[in-house]
């Protein structure tokens, strides 16, 4: 076995993918998950923030929630810029896949590591939450499948 972390930063982008099939399809797999995730965020927002996400509804004079919809839209919107990104490297620059699987593991790997030092810091959530969030529940098992995938986006094949 030879992981080639040269893959990560390849010379040329082109749609010569180096690692194992089944990391390109998970890849795929994957984004179409995030898509999903995105749009939900962005266009059914109040349905993502409070059956998901599990907020609870603040109220107030006058009521802030159509205001924290519309960041809580924008936060899905920035996701979907870069699953649109991932789409893109997928039908025409597949030699950039290792790459993505770094940025989604920077993301996932902080929901998985990093939270958990800084939750005590925010305490406040417990105020405005009824639940934990499947994006926190599921980290470490997202973390875990995109370290296996990017390792085989990168493992040379023989």
């Amino acid at each position: 076995m030879n992981f080639n972390f040269r893959n990560v930063l390849p010379k040329s982008a082109d749609n010569d993918f180096k690692g194992y099939k089944i990391a390109f399809w998970g890849f795929v797999l994957f984004t179409i998950l995030m898509t999903w995730r995105s749009i939900i965020h962005m266009l059914f927002e109040q349905y993502g923030f409070h059956e998901i996400g599990s907020f609870v509804a603040i109220s107030g004079e006058p009521d802030p929630m159509p205001l924290i919809y519309k960041f809580f839209s924008l936060w899905g919107f920035a996701q979907l810029i870069f699953c649109l990104v991932c789409w893109l490297v997928i039908f025409r620059y597949k030699s950039l896949i290792p790459l993505m699987y770094l940025i989604w593991l920077f993301e996932w790997g902080f929901r998985t590591f990093g939270y958990p030092l800084i939750k005590d810091q925010i305490a406040v959530q417990e105020l405005y939450t009824n639940g934990i969030t499947p994006g926190v529940s599921y980290a470490p098992y997202a973390t875990l499948l995109l370290i296996i995938l990017f390792g085989l986006s990168i493992l040379d094949r023989k």
